[in-house]
Protein backbone atom coordinates (compact mmCIF):
# COMPACT_ATOMS: atom_id res chain seq x y z
CA UNK A 1 0.00 0.00 0.00
CA UNK A 2 1.43 3.81 -0.87
CA UNK A 3 0.28 7.50 0.83
CA UNK A 4 0.26 8.70 -2.65
CA UNK A 5 -3.79 8.17 -4.65
CA UNK A 6 -3.63 10.28 -7.97
CA UNK A 7 -6.75 8.22 -9.52
CA UNK A 8 -8.29 9.79 -6.60
CA UNK A 9 -7.41 13.22 -6.76
CA UNK A 10 -7.71 13.17 -10.86
CA UNK A 11 -11.01 12.03 -9.83
CA UNK A 12 -11.56 15.17 -7.41
CA UNK A 13 -10.94 17.39 -9.25
CA UNK A 14 -13.06 16.19 -12.70
CA UNK A 15 -15.72 16.26 -10.00
CA UNK A 16 -15.48 19.37 -9.27
CA UNK A 17 -15.67 20.64 -12.78
CA UNK A 18 -18.54 18.76 -13.18
CA UNK A 19 -20.34 20.84 -10.27
CA UNK A 20 -18.92 24.16 -11.57
CA UNK A 21 -20.26 23.31 -15.31
CA UNK A 22 -23.60 22.88 -13.69
CA UNK A 23 -24.27 25.94 -11.72
CA UNK A 24 -22.60 27.64 -14.90
CA UNK A 25 -25.00 26.26 -17.28
CA UNK A 26 -27.49 26.65 -14.61
CA UNK A 27 -28.38 22.84 -14.20
CA UNK A 28 -27.52 23.11 -10.38
CA UNK A 29 -29.66 24.71 -7.86
CA UNK A 30 -27.94 25.93 -5.15
CA UNK A 31 -29.29 23.50 -2.68
CA UNK A 32 -27.98 20.94 -4.77
CA UNK A 33 -24.38 22.64 -5.49
CA UNK A 34 -24.25 22.69 -1.44
CA UNK A 35 -25.55 19.14 -1.13
CA UNK A 36 -23.05 17.73 -3.97
CA UNK A 37 -20.07 20.18 -2.31
CA UNK A 38 -20.68 19.00 0.94
CA UNK A 39 -19.90 14.96 -0.46
CA UNK A 40 -16.94 16.48 -1.94
CA UNK A 41 -15.57 18.13 1.46
CA UNK A 42 -16.28 14.36 3.09
CA UNK A 43 -14.20 12.79 0.35
CA UNK A 44 -11.23 14.94 1.16
CA UNK A 45 -11.59 14.51 4.72
CA UNK A 46 -11.73 10.41 4.58
CA UNK A 47 -8.78 10.98 2.16
CA UNK A 48 -6.53 13.10 4.77
CA UNK A 49 -8.16 10.50 7.18
CA UNK A 50 -6.90 7.55 5.50
CA UNK A 51 -3.57 9.25 4.55
CA UNK A 52 -2.87 10.15 8.11
CA UNK A 53 -0.87 7.07 9.31
CA UNK A 54 1.34 7.22 6.24
CA UNK A 55 -0.83 4.23 4.16
CA UNK A 56 -3.39 4.07 2.30
CA UNK A 57 -4.49 0.46 2.56
CA UNK A 58 -6.65 -1.53 -0.09
CA UNK A 59 -9.46 -1.08 2.14
CA UNK A 60 -9.54 2.15 2.48
CA UNK A 61 -9.01 3.02 -1.71
CA UNK A 62 -12.21 0.85 -2.12
CA UNK A 63 -14.41 3.06 0.35
CA UNK A 64 -12.55 5.87 -1.39
CA UNK A 65 -13.37 4.91 -4.72
CA UNK A 66 -17.12 3.71 -3.63
CA UNK A 67 -17.68 7.35 -2.18
CA UNK A 68 -16.55 8.80 -5.30
CA UNK A 69 -18.89 6.27 -7.43
CA UNK A 70 -21.91 7.78 -5.60
CA UNK A 71 -20.67 11.60 -5.58
CA UNK A 72 -20.52 10.89 -9.54
CA UNK A 73 -24.02 9.21 -10.00
CA UNK A 74 -25.54 11.87 -7.62
CA UNK A 75 -23.62 15.03 -10.01
CA UNK A 76 -25.29 13.21 -12.90
CA UNK A 77 -28.94 13.12 -11.53
CA UNK A 78 -28.55 16.57 -10.04
CA UNK A 79 -27.60 17.84 -13.42
CA UNK A 80 -30.53 15.94 -15.60
CA UNK A 81 -33.10 16.26 -13.55
CA UNK A 82 -36.06 19.10 -13.95
CA UNK A 83 -34.66 21.86 -11.48
CA UNK A 84 -32.79 24.69 -12.90
CA UNK A 85 -31.66 27.54 -11.42
CA UNK A 86 -34.11 30.32 -11.78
Amino acid sequence: AQTKTPVIKERQENQQKRIANGVKDGELTAKETKHLEGREVKIQHDKKEAKADGVVTRKERVKLHREQNRTSRAIYRQKHDAQTRH
